[in-house]
């Protein structure tokens, strides 16, 4: 009998499983791509049914932060990865407000963009301070408060402003005007918050010398790179655009934009200590007036849109519901800051100017939310000791909620403005 090795021998040789075009991963390594397709699909999902709700589309897109946020049951994102899609949402949305705004429309509207910033978030910083203490919080607490809910949401402001045709009208321009002065006024603040933080807590490191120090070295970088974007950025990006637009390739004008919209928003936060959104707005702004600037614009809209839905998903997964049931009176105080006095605010300084009813009231309602540079505020606060837990959730309540209703303000505004803002060359007093 053949000895069964010589049977082994004849078999065929055991075929190897071919090499994977892509490597193996585990599903975990996939995260950014499972937030995103989650983030997109249900706020395409509750973003239809609010439309067809005749509700503003915006409530689908929070409802679907919420649904994905680690408050709920089920599939739980990644909330870092959501507020890093917000922030690329940000930066685009503000490039593209700058490629429609050149200087001369800045500086018509600085008289009542100047003061009307500073005379809102001073009002609603006040107010907050007020809650705060009357909520039995310290000063440092109640501050901290205050400042986080005085400066409005650049996504919110830009896309109520677009959805109406507004941008481009007397009221568009003085409403980015004041967010642009809001940004600066915020650097600034973060820049503080540190030395706050050490004399909240008896440190010995928030001595006048140094905060003034740090103020003003601050302001010194903004403005050095608004001169180096206004002087330099104005002469060199623009022929930098033409020359790409020479090569004849769509794909790569859109790729250069997007290169410039994102690498000078980064220079400015790295080198410059000013926010991404200013400086991709100085970035769209230098780009104004180019041959090449509304195909610019509308190429780099899809994804602009895309990122700006990204950005209230983000905002919907860090909402804790079981914060309304909490503290509905804290929640109630705080929303009535944001959409009564800071309201309040924008129509006192709009009458102080002697502008129209409805401009004040146009005006004033897109104002009257909070957002993302409300959550990066807050965020330090609690980092540096400032904001308790507690505090940050109704700051992040009242913006879900403010802009939420926003859009119903918005119409109230229309309403009483008797068919809405139109189009006009005339410029803000100075």
């Amino acid at each position: 009998m053949t000895p069964s090795h010589q049977f082994a021998d004849r078999r065929p040789p055991r075929q190897r499983r071919p090499a994977p075009l892509f490597c193996e991963v585990p599903l975990e390594s996939h995260a950014l791509i499972l937030n995103l397709v989650a983030a997109i699909a249900l706020a395409f999902f509750f973003g239809t049914i609010a439309q067809r709700l005749r509700i503003s589309p915006l409530v689908g897109y929070l409802l679907a932060g919420v649904a994905v946020g680690p408050f709920t049951p089920g599939f739980v994102g990644d909330t870092g990865l959501a507020m890093q899609f917000a922030e690329i949402g940000v930066i685009l949305l503000m490039f593209g407000v700058g490629l429609k705004f050149s200087l001369a429309d800045l500086w018509a509207v600085r008289g009542v963009a100047i003061p009307g910033a500073l005379v809102q978030m001073t009002a609603a910083t006040l107010l907050g301070y007020g809650v705060g203490a009357l909520m039995g919080m310290g000063a440092a607490e109640s501050l901290m408060l205050g400042f986080s809910l005085s400066v409005a949401s650049t996504v919110v402001l830009l896309r109520a402003l677009e959805e109406r045709g507004m941008v481009k009208t007397h009221n568009g321009r003085i409403c980015v005007g004041w967010l642009v002065i809001e940004d600066i006024a915020i650097v600034l603040g973060i820049v503080l918050l540190p030395a706050l933080a050490s004399a909240a807590s008896g440190g010995d490191g928030a001595t006048p010398m140094a905060t003034i120090t740090a103020l003003v070295l601050t302001i010194g970088k903004i403005g050095i790179f608004v001169a180096l974007m206004l002087f330099v950025g104005a002469r060199v990006f623009p022929w930098l655009i033409v020359q790409i637009a020479h090569l004849k390739s769509r794909e790569l004008l859109s790729l250069g934009t997007l290169t410039l919209a994102l690498g000078i928003a980064w220079v400015a936060y790295e080198l410059f200590d000013a926010s991404f959104a200013l400086g991709a707005f100085l970035a769209g702004v230098v780009l104004n007036g180019t041959k090449f600037t509304h195909r610019i614009a509308e190429d780099s809209l899809p994804l602009r849109d895309t990122f700006a839905v990204l950005f209230f998903v983000s905002v919907g997964m860090l909402f804790d519901p079981m914060t309304l049931v909490r503290a509905p009176l804290g929640v109630l105080a705080v929303v009535a800051i944001i959409m009564i006095g800071k309201t309040g605010a924008a129509l006192a300084i709009t009458s102080l100017y002697k502008l129209p009813m409805r401009t004040g009231m146009m005006i004033a309602a897109s104002l009257a939310q909070i957002g993302e540079f409300s959550f990066v505020l807050a965020g330090m606060g609690v980092g540096l000791g400032l904001l308790s837990t507690g505090t940050y959730n109704l700051i992040l309540a009242s913006a879900l909620i403010s802009i939420a209703l926003n859009p119903l303000l918005f119409k109230l505004a229309e309403r009483l403005s008797d068919g809405g803002d139109k189009p006009t060359a005339a410029a803000a007093p100075s």
